[in-house]
């Protein structure tokens, strides 16, 4: 592997606090011979304080849109106009532990390889690479089956919700296979874009060290999503099942993701006709969509008895010994 082969890919949208610490970290690693920042539409200043963290590598490009185009869009510029054969996402607000991609480039039997994610809360983000606790790579390969599953969540059942993990992803694969982020989406693109990958063979490897902090902030825009989201969601799980060649397994697999996600649509659609126009008219459309009942009466019960059962839920992550949490759990070197 090239000694700089990477392109990390950030894709912001008013992140004018935390871009800089986003950009350095990306540039302070050796193996990457490029960062692209799309800002998105920013109105505070984001492309201004992205700039502020080049090094005089020449090995940053921030480019402008003027108005919003989403995270899809603005990922898909950023490949075409980069050139190095791989390319990893970083999102605004989170950076890269210092050392991240000399293990996860150590081999070279994979088209996609992520590591582990730590959680970090913005105001301990200072402290974080001393907390960092050293985890045995223990590589493991994932099948379309096993991403799918892990991508839908069950009360009171932990999961490793691997849709969060942030892989380097080789080009070459991606234009021999004619794969872009849909742009339609703004919720689970990276899923869609995953799930097809596998569908056409790509050998997906996970390390479970840990390179990649991700900053918990209450007002995370990736926290919040449109109903309208959640409609695409959905339909590209339709889509997947139309156009891709699929095993049986994995069909299956594609069909529980998607009832899961419609689930999620057809109760959020529910309450905003409620929201909007009454109770009478939310039931007019219960009463003539069947097929959404069950989705509606099932969210309705568990929000209802929410207040019945153990607080807290199950959390997504594991707790390490220095006190950060982890996507991937894992016994410390």
């Amino acid at each position: 592997m090239a000694k700089a082969s990477v392109c990390v890919i950030i894709a912001a949208k008013n992140a004018a606090d935390t871009i800089e610490m986003a950009v350095a970290s990306a540039l302070r690693e050796k193996q990457v011979a490029e960062v692209v920042v799309i800002d998105d539409g920013s109105g505070d200043g984001t492309a201004g304080a992205a700039r502020a963290a080049d090094d005089g590598s020449n090995r940053l490009n921030v480019v402008s849109f003027e108005k919003n185009r989403g995270p899809s869009a603005a990922r898909n510029h950023a490949i075409e106009i980069s050139t190095a054969p791989l390319i990893s996402i970083l999102d605004a607000d989170d950076f890269f532990f210092e050392g991240r991609f000399s293990r996860m480039l150590a081999d070279d039997d994979w088209d996609f390889v992520a590591d582990n994610i730590a959680f970090v809360e913005a105001e301990t983000v200072t402290r974080a690479p001393q907390q960092l606790d050293h985890f045995l790579d223990r590589p493991l390969f994932l099948d379309l089956v096993a991403f799918v599953d892990g991508n839908i969540s069950k009360r009171g059942v932990r999961r490793g919700e691997i849709g969060f993990l942030k892989p380097v992803m080789r080009r070459a694969f991606l234009d021999t296979h004619r794969l872009r982020y849909r742009e339609e989406m703004r919720l689970g693109e990276d899923y869609d874009l995953y799930v097809r990958a596998l569908a056409n063979g790509a050998r997906y490897k996970v390390i479970h060290s840990c390179g990649y902090g991700a900053v918990v902030r209450g007002n995370s825009l990736s926290g919040s999503h449109r109903t309208e989201d959640l409609r695409k969601l959905y339909e590209a799980d339709q889509a997947i099942l139309a156009n891709c060649s699929l095993t049986p397994e994995a069909a299956a697999a594609v069909r529980r993701h998607e009832s899961h996600a419609r689930g999620k649509y057809e109760l959020r659609h529910f309450l905003d006709i409620k929201k909007q126009s009454g109770a009478g008219a939310a039931l007019r459309y219960a009463l003539t969509h069947p097929f959404a009942v069950p989705a509606i009466a099932g969210g309705i019960f568990m929000d209802k008895t929410e207040r019945f059962r153990s607080p807290g839920g199950v959390e997504i992550a594991t707790r390490g010994a220095g006190g950060l949490r982890y996507l991937l759990p894992s016994s410390a070197e």
